[in-house]
């Protein structure tokens, strides 16, 4: 059964969504991430992704107080990035709650120190974010395209341990025109072993129904909750197991 991992996107504390990364796209969905995540909880989830937009932008965390609100007021088991840049930045989003943390940018611009934070809290804490435009992979909020390839990015990092990844087609994000199943079947013929969560273009059910068919293991989503084009008691179905 597929993992299935509501997506929360944090600028100046509320609950909102870019299309495709663009920052200039933005639409606030909720003042209160808490409650959204409340009602993802009252449906059977368990999991939550939260992306601090703010702190990727500034490179450097941000939205703190959110992530300790949700972590405080949920049980949710919550996957914490955008912005994580410093031992401090991970020093915070742990003490606040945070069960795992998501490194994008930071695996790309300062590999040693990202493979120092596998080393020290262990391939179930730390997830590779291998975020991809055009198989290329983009850092920074997705404000900048790298010109390193996807497969041998996560190829080095499975060398040094990495066990989950996240991977979104930016092309796809925030588009509802359905997720790059094809990429995703690839990456898990690639690396078999990794724990893949599949991310972008999500716009309703039979696209999970679609993942789960190709092996996926999870997925993250969350303009198509926030749209209405998934309803949270679709869910229930995937959440109860």
């Amino acid at each position: 059964m597929i993992e299935i991992i509501p997506a929360i996107d944090i600028i100046e504390g509320k609950c909102v969504r870019l299309s495709q990364g663009d920052y200039n796209q933005k639409t606030v969905y909720n003042n209160d991430p808490v409650e959204v995540a409340k009602a993802f909880e009252d449906n059977g989830i368990t999991r939550l992704h939260v992306v601090d937009l703010d702190g990727a932008k500034a490179q450097h965390i941000v939205n703190y107080n959110v992530l300790e609100r949700l972590a405080t007021r949920t049980s949710l088991v919550i996957d914490f990035g955008g912005g994580l840049k410093t031992n401090k930045d991970l020093d915070i989003a742990f003490e606040c709650g945070a069960q795992m943390i998501t490194g994008g940018s930071i695996a790309v611009k300062n590999p040693e120190l990202f493979v120092s934070w596998i080393e020290k809290y262990g391939s179930d804490k730390i997830i590779l974010g291998a975020d991809v435009k055009d198989r290329k992979i983009a850092v920074s909020g997705w404000l900048e395209k790298s010109e390193i390839e996807l497969e041998p990015f996560i190829s080095g990092y499975v060398e040094k341990g990495i066990k989950k990844v996240i991977t979104t087609d930016i092309c796809k994000d925030g588009m509802l025109q359905g997720p790059s199943i094809d990429l995703y079947r690839e990456i898990m013929q690639q690396f078999p072993d990794i724990y893949l969560i599949a991310s972008g273009g999500v716009s309703r059910i039979d696209d999970i129904e679609a993942l789960e068919q190709a092996g996926i293991p999870a997925v993250i989503f969350g303009k198509a909750i926030y749209e209405g084009k998934i309803k949270l008691s679709d869910l229930q179905r995937f959440a109860s197991n």
